[in-house]
């Protein structure tokens, strides 16, 4: 669902049962004056608009490929209409995932070209269900998982999009739990295989699908967990449960894996691609997995950066089947975005990952919420690596003091824009002036050498004319 306008049908109730309202005996009504039907003309032009064109909701929007303010904040008009086997959800939470960031700048191919609405996952509650729904009812506190559509205050999708939130979970852990759980789940477990006493690699471990990978891995006995992430965040994912913090930035991740386990590993999971894919293959020991689900190195920077997308394609990993079955490894691919038509796959997958929720075996870590008006900052701040957990954005409307102050922010943004744009232009214009000062600083040994020839031009014009004397 897009959360494209869309005009609501519905039965006219006050036909119906005037329709099926007894006959009653006419009464006798005083003759109307002129006056009287005057006054009655007003009141029914002021009847009251249907819901239906009165009914308005914030939508994040897509306006175009880009940097973070090409998600703007909408209002659309007209209350979405309702198929059968749908439910209209009121959202009051909606998860930020790492597609989101990519499907900003043009990379991900599940979201249709914009104007349009993203997100993949949010919690609410039921407000209005279809036909033939039976097993959702107005009031039932919901996460949803679909393609695209979820960045705003109303969502109309599937019946079977959504799953019930168990007794105890808040909405900000229900709008974090699908899409980074499933993935993990689904990657571990389906094409993973994992059993105890093996051994995996998590890139990216203080991320959403990293947390959610690293807790699902400490449901299964004795699995060394190794992690990638910045130094900073080394206490907060070894307290999580990876056994071997790396931090990618300062170290060679293989080496370190080698050195505590030289033989290799069981699995890796791989969202970085590139370069990285060839390394996580080399990693693998005999009868071990790679599930690569992401090309993460392809972004760099607020916008589409076309050199780190060809530098990616060119270390594209491809390798003969024959290589595989000499070297006893596998190589899976996983993307979510494209499970969309197996919906009894998923729920299976949810089903578990509920249960172990409620034994208390996972639960997701809240990095920071944000307002959909501050979707920008909530995006920087995971682009640029600084979350540990998931990033969630609320529908709950900014308070007018906190406007006040993101105003003044963004006053300080651009007044810092315009400050920085004089420094450059102040450094352009010294640069000018030292360029001129330079060709100045030429020029002088240019005229001291034909001051030297005038002087000397001028000696033997002299010594001609003593001569001719």
């Amino acid at each position: 669902m897009s959360g494209e306008d869309a005009p609501a049908q519905q039965q006219n109730a006050v036909d119906q049962k005037q329709e099926t309202k007894p006959a009653e005996e006419p009464k006798a009504e005083p003759p109307k004056t002129e006056s009287a039907e005057a006054a009655a003309t007003p009141a029914a032009t002021t009847e009251k608009a249907p819901e239906e064109e009165t009914f308005t909701y914030r939508a994040l929007v897509l306006t175009g490929y880009g940097g973070y303010d090409k998600v703007k904040l909408q209002v659309k008009k007209g209350k979405p209409a309702l198929k059968a086997g749908e439910v209209l959800v009121r959202v009051k939470v909606c998860g930020l995932n790492f597609a989101d960031l990519m499907a900003r700048q043009g990379l991900y191919d599940r979201l249709p070209s914009p104007p349009v609405t993203p997100g993949m996952e949010c919690s609410g509650v039921v407000e209005a269900v279809g036909e033939e729904v039976t097993d959702r009812k107005v009031g039932d506190k919901v996460m949803v998982l679909n393609r695209f559509g979820l960045w705003q205050e109303v969502a109309v999708v599937p019946a079977s999009h959504t799953f019930l939130i168990p007794e105890g979970m808040s909405f900000e852990e229900a709008a974090a739990l699908p899409v980074n759980y499933i993935t993990a789940y689904l990657m571990l477990f389906d094409f993973g295989n994992l059993r105890p006493n093996q051994s995996v690699l998590i890139h990216a471990a203080a991320g959403g699908v990293g947390i959610a990978a690293t807790q699902l891995c400490k449901t299964v006995k004795d699995v060394t967990v190794f992690g990638t992430a910045s130094a900073s965040k080394h206490e907060a994912i070894s307290q999580g449960g990876v056994t071997h913090a790396i931090d990618y930035r300062t170290k060679d991740y293989v080496e370190e894996v080698r050195k505590i386990s030289p033989k290799g590993l069981d699995i890796v999971l791989d969202p970085l691609g590139g370069s990285d894919t060839h390394k996580a293959y080399n990693l693998l020991k005999p009868m071990g997995k790679l599930i690569t689900y992401g090309a993460a190195n392809m972004l760099a920077g607020q916008r589409k950066n076309l050199i780190a997308v060809a530098k990616n394609w060119y270390h594209q990993f491809s390798i003969h089947t024959l290589s595989l079955i000499q070297g006893n490894k596998s190589v899976c691919g996983f993307h979510l975005g494209y499970l969309d038509g197996e919906m009894e796959l998923i729920t299976q997958a949810m089903n578990t990952i509920l249960d172990l929720y409620k034994q208390g075996k996972v639960k997701p870590r809240i990095d920071s919420t944000w307002h959909l008006e501050q979707v920008g900052d909530a995006m920087r701040k995971m682009q640029e690596r600084n979350n540990i957990g998931k990033v969630i954005l609320t529908t709950e409307p900014m308070p007018e003091e906190e406007k006040k102050e993101e105003t003044k922010k963004e006053d300080k943004k651009d007044d810092k824009k315009k400050e920085d744009k004089k420094k450059d232009d102040k450094k352009k214009d010294d640069g000018k002036k030292e360029e001129k000062k330079d060709d100045k600083k030429k020029e002088e040994p240019k005229k001291e050498e034909k001051k030297e020839e005038a002087k000397k031009e001028e000696e033997k014009n002299e010594e001609v004319k003593k001569e001719e004397k």
